[in-house]
C-alpha cells in the first residue's frame, strides 16, 4: 500500500471508528469529565476527514503534522492539545511513511512523549498513555496485530480501578475510581482503526 493510500484509508478507518463510538465516549466522559469527549473527537476527526484529499498527496510524516494542526484547531478542551500533540511529533519524527515494527515503535514513541510534555503526565494517572503505553510495549515485544488490539482492550479496562489525577477527573478523587477512562478508550479505538489499515496493508 502506497503513502497516499494509506493515509486516506486510515482518516477513512479512524473518523469511521470515532464516529461510531462518539455517544459511548461521551457517557463514558460524563461519568468523571465534562461529557463532551465524544462530540470533540467526532468534531476533530471530521476536520480532519475534510481535508483528507490534501493530505494524501502529502508525505507520511507531513500529513501527520497537519492532522494533528487540524486536531488542536477543532477538537476542544485537554484532547485537542494532547492528540494534536501526539499527531505533530509523529509527523515531526517520521521521514516517511514507517516500513517495521521498529519504525512503528519508534514513531509511537514519539507521540506518547509529547503526550506526556503536554499533559504533565505519565501512565498511572488513568489519562489516553495508560492505554497507548501498553500498546507500544506490546509492539516492541513482537506481538501481532491481534495481540495489539488485545492489548488495547485490556489496557483500557485496567483503568477502571485508576485513581485519576490528571485533568478534570482528578477533582473527583476516589469517585474517580470504576470509571473507564474516556482518553484511553478513543486511543483504543484509534489503534483499532490503524490496525485495520495495517491489515488491509
Amino acid at each position: 500500500m502506497t503513502s497516499d493510500v494509506l493515509i486516506a484509508r486510515l482518516i477513512d478507518l479512524i473518523g469511521d471508528r470515532i464516529e461510531a463510538h462518539a455517544s459511548e465516549l461521551t457517557e463514558l466522559d460524563q461519568a468523571i469529565g465534562d461529557g463532551d469527549h465524544g462530540d470533540n473527537m467526532r468534531r476533530g476527526f471530521k476536520a480532519v476527514s475534510g481535508e483528507k484529499e490534501a493530505l494524501a498527496n502529502m508525505p507520511f510524516g507531513e500529513a501527520l503534522k497537519k492532522a494533528g494542526m487540524t486536531l488542536v484547531m477543532n477538537v476542544g478542551g485537554a484532547s485537542g492539545p494532547l492528540y494534536g500533540s501526539a499527531f505533530m511529533a509523529m509527523g515531526k519524527s517520521a521521514e516517511a511513511m514507517p516500513g517495521s515494527r521498529v519504525e512503528a515503535a519508534r514513531l509511537l514513541e514519539a507521540g506518547i512523549e509529547a503526550v506526556k510534555s503536554r499533559g504533565k503526565s505519565d501512565v498511572g494517572a488513568k489519562t489516553m498513555l495508560d492505554a497507548l503505553v501498553p500498546v507500544l510495549k506490546s509492539i516492541e515485544a513482537g506481538a501481532d496485530i491481534a495481540a495489539v488490539r488485545k492489548a488495547a482492550d485490556a489496557a483500557v479496562e485496567a483503568t477502571k480501578p485508576m485513581l485519576a489525577t490528571k485533568g478534570r477527573a482528578a477533582f473527583l478523587g476516589e469517585r474517580s475510581i470504576g470509571h473507564i477512562d474516556p482518553g484511553a478508550r478513543s486511543s483504543a479505538l484509534i489503534v483499532h482503526a490503524v490496525c485495520d489499515a495495517l491489515e488491509e496493508k
